[in-house]
């Protein structure tokens, strides 16, 4: 049985809303160009999918998006056989899939992968482009359109896994951070439909608890988590209410901190 979450490859038709925050789409735009693999490299909730399906749409490749965890192997990748009442037939992995159809391959928290599933994709990330299927006896060659592209949140992460440097060093990388104040506000309103006036508040409060990283918080509050707490402002809740409910509870259990947020949220509200 599969372990990981993969979406099937799509053909994004609509644009993703997208807001460049730097030079951050001339830079992969760059990087498929010259068949690169990228890396992007940023906290949970900064915009890091919405800018690959972007992209995708952008450069009119299907993508194939794979949720990684501590339980996805090569085969999971790569593919396996399997049975049916005629017998056993090999199904390709969304690796494989990708590689053979010219698609974009998105493995988002790559380093939550098992080991042995990150050395599978090297050779794919150098001159060789080409992924070997040991079971089938069959190198795959990737089509001429194929891209592969990581994600990790190594703020988070290097405390508890890292990648290799024999693996980073294959790639072109990309940071991302959240957006400047008045990009952050406008895209909150853009996502949840909150006016502008309290979009600025609430970009305000996830200022201040990004403040608190590294001092009894491991992440702040993401603009993922802004949008949420927009999208319930106009669906009803008091603004408050829904500042707790999306921004405080989410993020901590302990008592001293979730009073120290819902501080903040009063704070801002006033």
């Amino acid at each position: 049985m599969q372990t990981a979450a993969v979406i099937p490859a799509t053909r994004i038709d609509r644009e993703p809303y997208y807001l460049p925050v730097h030079d951050e789409v001339a830079q992969f735009e760059a990087a498929y160009a010259a068949r690169l693999p990228v890396m992007i490299k940023g906290p949970t909730g900064c915009g890091k999918t919405r800018f690959i399906e972007h992209m995708a749409w952008r450069l009119s490749r299907q993508l194939i998006t794979v949720a990684c965890n501590e339980d996805t192997s090569a085969s999971d990748l790569i593919g396996r056989f399997l049975l049916n009442a005629e017998g056993t037939y090999w199904q390709d992995g969304p690796l494989t899939r990708a590689a053979r159809t010219g698609a974009i391959c998105y493995l988002d928290e790559i380093v939550e992968a098992r080991q042995d599933t990150v050395v599978a994709i090297h050779p794919l990330t150098d001159s060789r482009r080409s992924l070997p299927i040991d079971r089938r006896n069959e190198i795959v060659n990737a089509h001429t359109d194929f891209q592969l592209v990581i994600s990790y949140n190594p703020g988070y992460q290097r405390l508890l896994k890292d990648l290799k440097p024999s693996t980073k060093q294959r790639f072109v990388a990309i940071d991302f951070h959240y957006p400047l104040p008045e990009l952050e506000a406008e895209i909150i309103v853009h996502e949840s439909g909150v006016d502008s006036a309290m979009s600025k508040t609430l970009v305000e409060i996830g200022t201040r608890m990004r403040r608190l990283k590294g001092h009894g918080l491991d992440e702040g509050a993401s603009t993922r988590m802004l949008v949420y707490a927009g999208a319930l402002i106009v669906g009803g809740i008091a603004p408050e209410a829904a500042c707790r409910m999306a921004l405080v509870q989410p993020i901590s259990d302990d008592a001293d901190m979730l009073e120290a947020l819902s501080g903040i949220v009063q704070s801002c509200l006033r």
